[in-house]
This record gives C-alpha cells, structure tokens and sequence, in this order.
C-alpha cells in the first residue's frame, strides 16, 4: 500500500475508533463537529500498557477486543523503540494506536535524561509522587528540541497513530520558587502553546495524527486548546485507589470538565485503578452513563485487563 493509502486506511480506522468507543453504528447518520445528542453507550472501550509486555511483545495486546491501545514510545521505556512493524502488526489487529510520552517531565530512566540534566536550569523540581521524575521548563525551545520533537518524530517513523501526552499537570505542580515571575496562570497559559504547537507539528508531519493529553482537563478554557486536541485521557475520574471512590471537590471538577470536552466532540478515554469486582462494575457503569471509553487496570500499567463487562 502507498504511504498516502496507507494513512487514508488509518484515518478510516480512526473513524471506527469512534463508532466503537461511542457505541454509534455505521449506519448512524454523521453529526456536525461538536454536537451531541446525549450519552451514548461505551462499546469496546480500550487498553493502557506502559510496561511488562510479555517477552517484549505486543502479542497479548493485540489479542485484546478493545479498539484502541495506548502503549510506550519504547518497549523497555528507554530507547528500545517498537519498530514500525510491530506497530503495523498492532494496528492490523483492528486497533488504533497512541504512543505514550510526557511532556512537562522527565523520568530519570529515558534516555534524553543525562543530556536534558545537562542543560542550566532545564531541569526543575522532584515529583513527590514519582521520586525518578522531575519537572522542566517545558516552555522552553531547549524542552521542544531535546525532548518533545524528537519524540513526535519517533512515533512517526514508527507507524502509530496518535501520541498520548501525559503530564500537563506539570504547570500545577512545578516549584514557583524555581521560576520566578510566573504564576500559575502563566504556566497554564504555557503549557496550552506547547499542545498546540504539538499538535501542528505533529498533523503537519501527517495529517490526522491523533493528539491526545492526560487529565488537567481545566485546560479547555484556554484558547486553542480544544480546537488541538482529538481527545483527552482521564484518570481517576471515578476511583483514586482501589476501593477509594474519587469524592473530593477536585474529582467533580474533573468530571464537568471532561463533560464539557466530550459535548464539544472530543473522545474521553477514562481509566481507574481498581481490583475489587463490584469496583469494576461501578466505574464501567459509569463509562456508559457519561459515554466515556472506559478501561480499569492497575495503576502499575504492566498488564492486560479484560474489557467492560
């Protein structure tokens, strides 16, 4: 197949995506971007795995019913990247594929870490939450050069069909202290100039490349921002923990916000961290309720975890 056939096939693909993750079926009559005429039920749902892959494969994922997985740039999280045919061979199995990278950190693991620490000031602050992670100045051209266009380039050249962008939340939880004359504001306003600039970049590389962030949905109030993105991933929507319901003010926040993203047509793809069967339940129930794709797993990310029931 030609390139330019091969990503009209994956732009049908996407199209499918959608059907299934929605719940619409292929004769439903096509609505105008950003309408929606309420809830519709979850169908196929999708798998998130960023580590333990069985003998470095992507077999088990493949065997997977949901429509769409989200996987590492590189199998062992450093720079053993999957090749572009283990990618098609993923993709040929029905699903769409996002390749998983950060964006406003870095893990001590990767393999850009030892050049980015090098940089004066590029490196900020330890993540409390995940001690072999810190926070940069990802407004910065050195954070676009050394780390985010290399790694759009990447999951190019290997086949996938969107990118997956975790830690927007760097503008929330950054050290003030460590740039000073910033506020919170600025960082926010920041962060939503780099996705855009991402998703250019990315779309003009090849058009219709996927963009999805994780969480600080609250981002949707900045211009540009929703026009950038495809879709948005959620965690801990429903369940902090195993057996700990996300109650507080902040988990009802998220929910409006990812509501307001999905009636503006964008994909909510919602994960929790959950064990216990009648948890399982709950949070899959919930996915249908709010027309979210849904996937429960652990929060370690190493396994496959069936579809909802």
């Amino acid at each position: 197949m030609s390139l330019g056939g091969r990503w009209r096939a994956a732009a049908a693909l996407a199209v499918g995506l959608a059907l299934a993750v929605t719940g619409c079926t292929r004769g439903a009559p096509a609505r105008p971007a950003g309408t929606r005429t309420g809830p519709a039920p979850v169908s196929g749902g999708w798998v998130y795995q960023l580590q333990g892959y069985p003998g470095g494969r992507l077999d088990a994922l493949a065997r997977t019913p949901q429509p769409l997985a989200v996987i590492d740039l590189a199998r062992d999280a450093h720079a053993d990247y999957f090749t572009p045919a283990e990618i098609g061979a993923l993709r040929s199995s029905g699903k769409v594929v996002l390749a998983y990278f950060e964006i406003g950190s870095i893990e001590q693991f990767r393999p850009e870490y030892p050049r980015i620490r090098q940089e004066p000031g590029l490196v900020l602050n330890r993540w409390p939450d995940w001690p072999d992670e810190f926070f940069v100045r990802y407004w910065e051209q050195r954070w676009w050069d050394l780390a985010v266009r290399p790694r759009i380039d990447q999951a190019v050249r290997a086949g996938f069909d969107g990118i997956y962008l975790d830690t927007p939340l760097a503008y929330e939880e950054l050290d003030l202290a460590l740039t000073p004359g910033r506020s919170r504001t600025d960082l926010a306003r920041a962060m939503v100039e780099l996705i855009v600039r991402i998703s250019r970049y990315a779309k003009a590389q090849r058009p219709g490349l996927l963009v999805y962030p994780q969480n600080s949905p609250e981002l949707r109030a900045y211009d540009g921002y929703t026009a950038a993105i495809d879709g948005i991933g959620m965690e801990d929507l429903f369940y902090r923990s195993p057996g700990d319901p996300c109650t507080e003010s902040w988990c009802e926040e998220n929910l409006g916000n990812a509501r307001a993203l999905r009636d503006a047509g964008k994909q909510v793809l919602a994960v929790d961290y959950a064990d216990r069967a009648e948890d399982v339940r709950a949070a899959c129930a919930r996915y249908r309720q709010e027309g979210f794709g849904g996937y429960v797993t652990s929060r370690a990310l190493d396994r496959v975890r069936p579809p909802c029931p």
